[in-house]
């Protein structure tokens, strides 16, 4: 059976750091598209970052663009999301989630929570003074 699990999760202030992390039980995430979503109180499920396997091609969203960063640590079976300078619009639960490889760009894909097969049970970010 497959599981994703997120860590990494806190309360941080208003421009601090955090780095969140998914890993897998039952199957190599090298092998897959992972996502990285997240939902605030009241809003639906916002895709924030993706990344493909092999060609390594990523997507940020508009509002994370130049403070996130997703990355792959084979090695280790884990698929990092580095943040910094986070604001309190960054508060919410984070989910990760994998994909099967298709044609589909990584943006219509990381936009469209349809084709994720498998997700964690997600980690919660709390960006506050």
């Amino acid at each position: 059976q497959v599981q994703l699990v997120e860590s990494g999760g806190g309360l941080v202030q208003p421009g601090g750091s955090l780095t969140l992390s998914c890993t897998a039980a039952g199957f190599s995430l090298k092998y897959y598209l992972i996502g990285w979503f997240r939902q605030a109180p009241g809003k639906g499920r916002e895709g924030v970052s993706c990344v493909r396997p092999i060609t390594g091609s990523k997507y940020y969203a508009d509002s994370v663009k130049g403070r996130f960063t997703v990355s792959r640590d084979n090695a280790n079976n884990a698929v990092t999301l580095q943040m910094v300078n986070l604001e309190p619009e960054d508060t919410g639960v984070y989910y990760c989630a994998a994909a099967e490889i298709s044609i589909k760009t990584v943006e219509s894909v990381c936009t469209d929570t349809s084709d994720f097969f498998s997700w964690g049970l997600g980690t919660q970010v709390t960006v506050s003074s």
